[in-house]
């Protein structure tokens, strides 16, 4: 075996943001509660030693930790713009000896959607603080088998042990110092070669090894386990096993080879046996076949015990939990049975026999439902015959090994279970409810206060998006009439608030609708048909014109009238209208010269990151680009650089200012000084102060939104990739002025861009958005130039 390189450091000096020259102001932050999850949970893992301790893994999100009170813990929002890839847990492990000890196996993807490496993380006080050992090759927890596993294990007799079972065909890792170094098994020759498919480099990266078991009744503690499992993503042979520690491998003969994948390996101590559910597809969203099969130990006999046989079948199998105090029960899901809904079976002999949760009657039986955490999760406008309960997606699957009475399995969603699962075998009337509390973990596009509306709406990524009527409470619905699966962006009308406009994602509905009640309800805009594509907007002051800025190219229309082309807008342009003035209406870009109205040259900038404009003040306009933020006070004609302390600018939002201040709050993701984090300033760019902090890193700058209320002073909000949505207000005075080294808003020369990340992820799915989409390139017969350029135009223009 070849030795790594690898180097532990503390967490909490390693992930925290440094402010060199920019002063820094205390908030305080909690989430905005949209409860449920509101993501994908491939990973839920109970430790088999300490009662209660519980893990969830998010695929975008982070971990979590359970609390007695059913809720969780997150336990890394410390992930900041240098580390957002942090939030892709790709694998966990509890230690059974040492049940402080907690290892992730964490990074976002193995393609170039993210350019870091990845880490094995690891924890001696249950995820409070960390130290990290970086990996010679990319984790990918948001690739495909992203519900596999558990990838990384703990030797359950030597706890100084353990594997961790990589993706893109780098095999087998062994650490034997508690996860500090780590070596390439080479006795292991099985790296997987399975990948769905090679329309991309998404789909085409083989998923690798899925899963590493111990069989803990091989070893006495204290002594290395000699037999150790490992389940490998092929369709042939995929199930291998050593018998003396991982010196020597071995295929598990017998093992029937049905051109399946074997996505969970739980051992059964008293019984000596091995399950494994397989599919045929990777998950989390494909699979139309498979098989639940039990291997004993001690005969090396396989049996098939799957709940539905193959020829009547059109799913996979995921999840798998075995329960520790009753021997010979277990539980199998369906990895995805789309219609009518999910299925989870339960067997109480060794898998001779079923029962599943739900059973066709004249409609399905399913009488046991409670989300009343998080009441959104049943769409009550729904008009089809079935409405998914029982969920989807479902790779985690866990019977508390203290409690047989519970369980918790992970949706596409949010995390189900409950407190009465030995109802099961008898009046078969458990009650399933939403157990998430506390996860938080929605893809974020666009967040907004209106005047005189409610404390906050939302654009989501998968689940839509939501009217906040508080911020504490979780939505009783999201947006319908029309529905979306994902909503893209939100705007008001400045002279008449209570007017929005919403874009997003449907396969049957237009995909442009429209408010006149704050966002209460919803109408499609006739104005597009179902084959206009959804993408950013933009809504006129007086509420008569939207403009869309779609994939195929912007589109505007007035008066409900059918959408057409602005020849003179660039495709991708970032756009905005203005608050006071109804005829104007702003488009920002980078790479060529443009001739929307009227065009100015940002300063040395080659791409326009955002633009919001004064709710109150006609004409006055601010754009952050790649060197910095730039603001306007005559409709665009002109532009001054803020300060040239600030070198780059993301989203950012205007707020309330305080009762003496002349200037709107600025909040967003700045590079201040060298430091990319999220700050405001008070007066107009003069003075900066750095509002995140250590544990509240807020993932990546470029792929975060930001809001803000312009009727309370200091009420900020922050939409992330992956953790939801957060809100702060100040718990810390205001730093004195100091100016820094950022000059008077009068502006100075700009400094060159600061080379942070402009990699963005979209959705907990597999919707990505490039480094493209931060370096907006205009599509225009110009001559082609380096600049980025801020243009304005009237409607009369069209």
């Amino acid at each position: 075996m070849r030795s790594l390189y690898c180097v532990a450091s503390v967490a909490c000096s390693l992930l925290a943001a440094t402010v060199n020259g920019a002063a820094s102001q205390a908030f305080s932050w909690k989430n905005v509660r949209i409860g449920g999850g509101g993501g994908f949970v491939p990973g839920i893992i109970f430790n088999p030693s300490a009662k209660g301790l519980a893990y969830a893994r998010t695929d975008i999100g982070g971990a979590y930790r359970l609390n007695s009170d059913d809720s969780w813990t997150p336990l890394t929002d410390w992930a900041n713009n240098t580390n957002w890839h942090d939030w892709g847990i790709d694998a966990l492990a509890t230690d059974p000896i040492d049940t402080n000890r907690l290892y992730l196996a964490v990074g976002m993807y193995t393609n170039d959607w993210d350019p870091n490496m990845g880490s094995i993380l690891r924890s001696t006080d249950q995820g409070a603080t960390w130290a990290e050992t970086k990996l010679p090759f990319k984790v990918g927890g948001n690739m495909p088998g992203r519900g596999v596993g558990e990838r990384l294990a703990i030797d359950p007799n030597q706890n100084s042990i353990l594997y961790f079972g990589a993706r893109s065909g780098h095999g087998l890792y062994k650490s034997t110092d508690y996860g500090v170094t780590w070596s390439s098994v080479t006795s292991f020759t099985w790296p997987g070669t399975y990948f769905q498919n090679a329309s991309s480099s998404y789909t085409s990266d083989p998923v690798g090894i899925a899963w590493v078991t111990f069989d803990s009744t091989s070893a006495s503690p204290g002594t290395a386990t000699p037999r150790i499992f490992v389940g490998v993503m092929d369709v042939g042979q995929s199930v291998f096993r050593s018998e003396d520690g991982g010196s020597t491998w071995a295929w598990v003969s017998g093992e029937p080879m049905m051109g399946f994948l074997p996505h969970k390996g739980v051992l059964s101590p008293a019984e000596k046996t091995l399950y494994i559910s397989y599919a045929n597809g990777a998950g989390p969203y494909d699979g139309s076949n498979g098989t639940v099969h039990k291997y004993n130990i001690s005969t090396g006999v396989w049996t098939d015990i799957s709940p539905t046989s193959l020829s009547a079948t059109n799913y996979g199998y995921g999840g798998l939990a075995v329960d520790l105090q009753k021997p010979g029960t277990l539980m199998v899901a369906a990895l995805n049975d789309w219609w009518p809904d999910e299925l989870i079976w339960r067997s109480n002999d060794s898998g001779k026999t079923w029962s599943p949760i739900w059973a066709w009657s004249s409609y399905p039986s399913r009488n046991f439902y409670d989300i009343s955490a998080a009441p959104w999760l049943q769409d009550t406008t729904s008009t089809a015959q079935f409405v998914s309960q029982v969920g989807w997606m479902v790779e985690a699957l866990s019977i508390d090994p203290f409690d047989s009475n519970h369980w918790l399995y992970g949706t596409g969603a949010t995390i189900y279970g409950g407190h009465d699962l030995l109802k099961w075998d008898s009046g078969h009337n458990v009650t399933l409810k939403s157990l998430a509390t506390g996860i938080e973990e929605t893809a974020v596009q666009s967040l907004l206060t209106p005047p005189g509306g409610p404390p906050l709406l939302s654009a989501v990524g998968d689940i839509g998006g939501f009217y906040h009527s508080s911020l504490d409470i979780a939505p009783s619905q999201a947006f319908h009439n029309p529905t979306y699966g994902s909503t893209h962006d939100l705007d008001y009308a400045g002279n008449k608030p209570a007017n929005i406009v919403r874009s997003g994602e449907s396969s049957t509905a237009i995909q442009v609708a429209t408010s006149s009640d704050s966002g209460v309800t919803w109408s499609a805009d006739y104005g597009a048909s179902t084959s206009t594509p959804p993408g950013k907007v933009a809504y006129s002051a007086d509420a008569d014109t939207v403009l869309l800025m779609t994939s195929n190219g912007p589109l505007v229309s007035k008066f409900t009238a059918t959408f057409s082309a602005v020849s003179t807008l660039p495709s991708g342009a970032v756009i905005a209208s203005d608050k006071k003035n109804n005829s104007v209406f702003y488009g920002g870009s980078g790479g060529s010269a443009v001739t929307f109205a009227k065009t100015v040259t940002l300063g040395s900038s080659t791409a326009v990151n955002q633009i919001r404009v004064h709710p109150t003040v006609a004409g006055d306009v601010w754009a952050t680009t790649d060197t910095g933020l730039f603001h306007s006070l005559d409709f665009g004609n002109t532009f001054t650089k803020v300060s040239s302390g600030v070198t780059a600018g993301y989203g950012f939002a205007l707020g309330a200012g305080s009762t003496t201040a002349e200037y709107p709050v600025i909040y967003g993701f700045f590079t201040v000084d060298g430091t990319t984090a999220l700050f405001k300033t008070e007066d107009a760019g003069l003075n900066w102060a750095m509002i995140s902090d250590a544990a509240h890193g807020f993932g990546s700058a470029s792929a975060n939104c930001v809001g803000a209320d312009m009727s309370i002073y200091g009420r900020v909000f922050v939409g992330t990739n992956g953790r939801g949505i957060f809100y702060g207000s100040p718990s810390g005075s205001l730093p004195s002025a100091t100016a820094s080294s950022s000059q008077s808003a009068s502006g100075s020369a700009a400094k060159t861009a600061s080379g942070t990340p402009t990699i963005q992820v979209s959705s907990s799915k597999i919707t990505t958005t490039t480094s493209q989409a931060t370096t907006l390139t205009a599509a225009s017969s110009s001559a082609a130039n380096s600049k980025s350029t801020l243009v304005s135009t009237t409607i009369s223009s069209y």
